[in-house]
């Protein structure tokens, strides 16, 4: 079983620091990856995720070790009251960690071991935190290291910059790791440059870890009504699924609530599911156990990939979870994917091109999920049989915040109320006529005059 990972305290001349952002080195318990093979297999047939799987001149490794020995990663640490982030450049500058410091959640999955499986392009890859995928999926440097700068804003924030030339064009990569002060909101600021002659295919999806179990749920937009599999093969209604989909006979199961997509322990088999046809920009994950989320957000005319991942709540998806981690459990994967809705599709770069866009994730706590959510709130609007639940959550602190349920023109709760990331409004049996739908209502926050979210 592997050790779990300590994070070092923040140094002491950074303690006055709105955000901090330094380098420390961390101990993982790692299972080595040997030397690539020093003839690489050409492999000229070889198709990988919707594209070639031609390498070469790069090696191959097609081998890892067998046992776990500690090991000091490099590792880049960010932090602001809200968040703690911890970087791993040796490893395609993915983020490892973001916990929630005020009430010490793991907002994705923390894999304590580095376990790598031969899933990657070039072989090794992990999983766990948050993977940049980029020029293709599981992007060939995946587990290869990158440049890094820590730059510092002039309001206090901080960014980690990583940047490559990737392997296989050597196209310009870099993405920035940001937090500001008095923020719960991590951005990643993404710049894709084409240095070469030639028109280059890409896509880019980063790909998010969540720690699952029977009451984890993944969330999409209210109105996500169906969902695609890769290159739009199948197609399944959502969030219940009435027919066939991976072979599974949903529409036959009995109590209906065992066809709801949104719940990992209702999916046996790998599967995958993209969201069609939504005009809103967020989708998360809620741990009902834990009581806490995340929400991410992106502008949906640059960012509408919304994806759904696992191995499967069976034997299968157990096998694959003893071959990636020694202790952590299963997890599930929710991308975001930038200028297409489906995998594989490919964008392109013209020769000197550059794209530049942002992602954006923050913690939901204690609402449930997030029925709406933009970059300053996210709010939970329920009917059931004892009245309405309604749930609040804030990106940053809003003191003497105005919370507001209406029917039309008639007022059913005003409240006025401090909101902060820790501490959302939480109400449940919020009294309602007996004949009002959730779609009947309109739950509004105002902070200082101005509609912060409906």
């Amino acid at each position: 079983m592997s050790n779990p990972i300590r994070l070092p305290e923040r140094p002491a001349h950074l303690r006055d620091r709105a955000v901090a952002a330094w380098s420390e080195p961390v101990t993982i318990d790692t299972y080595r990856v040997p030397a690539p093979d020093r003839n690489p297999l050409f492999l000229e047939n070889r198709v990988y995720q919707g594209s070639s799987g031609r390498v070469y001149p790069e090696p191959v490794t097609d081998r890892v070790s067998d046992t776990a020995e500690p090991v000091s990663w490099d590792a880049v640490h960010l932090e602001n009251e809200y968040l703690r982030v911890m970087i791993l450049p040796a490893i395609g500058g993915r983020i490892h960690v973001v916990q929630d410091r005020k009430t010490g959640y793991d907002v994705f999955y923390r894999q304590n071991v580095i376990k790598p499986a031969l899933v990657g392009l070039l072989g090794p890859w992990i999983s766990g935190g948050v993977e940049f995928n980029w020029p293709q999926h599981h992007r060939p440097s995946t587990y290869q290291p990158v440049d890094w700068t820590i730059e510092t804003m002039s309001d206090g924030g901080a960014v980690v910059w990583c940047s490559e030339h990737e392997p296989t064009e050597r196209m310009k990569g870099m993405h920035g790791i940001e937090l500001r002060p008095d923020s719960a909101v991590l951005e990643l600021q993404a710049r894709l440059e084409n240095r070469t002659a030639l028109t280059q295919t890409f896509l880019w999806w980063a790909n998010v870890c969540v720690r699952v179990h029977d009451d984890y749920e993944a969330f999409f937009p209210p109105d996500v009504t169906y969902v695609a599999d890769h290159a739009k093969r199948a197609m399944s209604t959502f969030p219940v699924a009435e027919g066939h989909y991976y072979g599974v006979d949903y529409g036959s199961r009995r109590p209906r609530r065992d066809a709801d997509l949104r719940w990992y322990r209702n999916i046996p088999v790998p599967t995958s599911y993209m969201c069609m046809g939504t005009e809103k920009d967020f989708f998360g994950g809620y741990d009902h156990a834990a009581g806490e989320g995340y929400v991410h957000w992106a502008d949906h005319a640059i960012s509408p990939g919304k994806k759904l991942w696992t191995w499967g709540n069976h034997e299968f998806g157990y096998a694959w979870d003893r071959e990636l981690t020694d202790a952590d459990g299963p997890y599930a994967e929710l991308m975001a994917g930038v200028f297409t809705d489906n995998q594989p599709d490919f964008g392109f770069l013209l020769p000197g091109e550059v794209r530049t866009f942002s992602q954006y994730w923050y913690p939901l706590v204690g609402t449930g999920p997030a029925h709406e959510a933009n970059l300053d709130a996210a709010v939970h609007l329920e009917r059931d049989a004892e009245g309405v639940r309604l749930g609040v959550a804030v990106t940053r602190p809003l003191a003497g915040a105005t919370v507001r349920l209406a029917k039309g023109r008639r007022r059913l709760l005003e409240r006025r109320v401090d909101l902060a990331p820790e501490t959302p409004l939480v109400l449940e049996g919020v009294l309602v006529p007996a004949d009002t739908k959730v779609t009947d209502l309109r739950l509004t926050l105002t902070h200082a005059g101005r509609e912060i979210i409906t």
